[in-house]
């Protein structure tokens, strides 16, 4: 059987045998018949709160959060719809500000911006880049659980009216992406994301895909993000056309609680057993820009393969590992996956972007992982993995040496698709 594996702004054909494989995916849903009227009506009727054209926005100053160039939200579509929005209802174009949530990620810059935004957009708007290094440019909303200081850029903090944009998808230790992720990780200081990342929260059992109340990391980036007051949440969901099929409006906490729980319904697939391969994507372009953000489809496939076992990620990483980020410098400094183990676990040892390199690491700990992508052979082994030039012809081979009872699962959508045993349904 042929499976299609997305990969970069394509898919990769694989051949596997069909007696022998699953393949998951998420529950598919139409599109929304009109996108634009949805967004208008979301805001006219949002989840518990006023409509956005009776948050007192005339005359005053707005901050729009969007996502980066590493997320799938349809910026492109959204961003001037809501600005034709707020128009409409008396916002002047200089008093907006457009704030990318860059998180710890580095900014886009402007041909990229052009592309996410619009060029019309992108030209006439103030946009800024959130630079979690800028302490300067952050307003302190007290401490961590940690003690560290929780800081949250000031453009948004300082605004009349905050609009907080993104998209839905599970999340391999914050439950959930969109809704205080936005504010926290999103704008905040690099401090104060290493806190919430630390190696305690990121090892707490309940730092999983779709686990929200329980989970240390969001329960803290909720927290932090009340602390700034009052935010109008724009949040949708899309399939695997990247078409919106929900729009999810309104209170920052229950407009996005109604999000996860339509994501869930859609992405949460039940398995029977745990597989002796699992070959998984990260969802493709541009979640797949770089090995940082394929530990998302690592982990996604983790939880439904075998102890030993061996998981292929087809990740295309057109932007590298990157190369001489924070989580490449620590995967070479380490060496080795159970060195990156046994230094997190040094009481006062941090680097910025641990928290990607401690997950991959348990994962790799428990199971054989190997890669493919444009990377080459040598940036690969740097970080811990082995190249796989040909999927299919992997699969073959170990499942010659495995023998006739072994079992293979597919991933093609990636974390898009959240696996989990029957037996320990959520």
């Amino acid at each position: 059987m042929q499976v299609r594996i997305a990969y970069g702004k394509g898919h990769l054909s694989v051949e596997l045998p069909e007696d022998r494989t699953t393949v998951i995916e998420p529950t598919h849903r139409a599109g929304l018949p009109d996108e634009r009227a949805a967004l208008r009506a979301a805001l006219e009727e949002p989840i518990a709160a006023a409509p956005l054209s009776q948050w007192g926005i005339a005359g005053g100053s707005v901050c729009i959060v969007f996502t980066d160039i590493t997320r799938a939200t349809p910026n492109e579509r959204l961003i001037p719809w809501l600005l034709d929005y707020l128009h409409q209802n008396g916002v002047l174009r200089e008093n907006i500000t457009l704030l990318n949530s860059t998180g710890t990620h580095r900014g886009n810059t402007p041909e990229e911006l052009d592309i996410m935004l619009t060029p019309e957009v992108a030209r006439n708007y103030r946009i800024i880049n959130h630079d979690c290094h800028a302490t300067e440019n952050c307003v302190l909303f007290g401490e961590t659980r940690e003690g560290k200081p929780a800081l949250i850029n000031k453009w948004l903090a300082n605004a009349d009216l905050r609009i907080v944009t993104g998209f839905i998808e599970p999340h391999f230790f914050a439950g959930f992406s969109g809704g205080p992720k936005g504010i926290m990780p999103g704008v905040a200081a690099l401090e104060t994301v290493m806190s919430n990342h630390g190696a305690r929260n990121i090892g707490d059992p309940s730092s999983v895909f779709g686990v929200l109340d329980e989970n240390p990391i969001w329960q803290e980036m909720r927290d932090i993000a009340l602390r700034v007051g009052p935010s109008f949440l724009i949040n949708v969901t899309l399939n695997e056309q990247k078409e919106i099929t929900g729009v999810f409006a309104g209170d920052l906490l229950k407009a996005h609680r109604q999000g996860c729980e339509f994501v869930r319904s859609v992405a949460m697939q039940k398995v029977d057993a745990l597989h002796d391969i699992v070959i998984t994507s990260n969802s493709g372009y541009p979640l797949d820009m770089n090995l940082y953000q394929g530990v998302k489809g690592m982990a996604a496939a983790a939880r439904i393969l075998k102890p030993g076992g061996l998981m292929i990620l087809a990740c295309e990483c057109r932007e590298g590992v990157p190369e001489g980020s924070p989580f490449d410098k620590f995967l070479r400094e380490a060496g080795s996956g159970e060195e990156v183990l046994r230094l997190l676990a040094e009481p006062g040892f941090v680097r910025a972007e641990q928290w990607q390199a401690h997950i991959q690491s348990l994962i790799s700990k428990r199971a054989r992982v190997m890669l493919h992508s444009s990377l080459s052979t040598e940036t690969v082994k740097a970080a811990h993995l082995v190249a796989c030039d040909d999927i299919g012809k992997t699969v073959t081979e170990e499942l010659a040496k495995l023998g006739p009872e072994a079992r293979v699962a597919v991933l093609p959508q990636g974390p898009l698709t959240i696996p989990y045993l029957r037996s320990a349904e959520l």
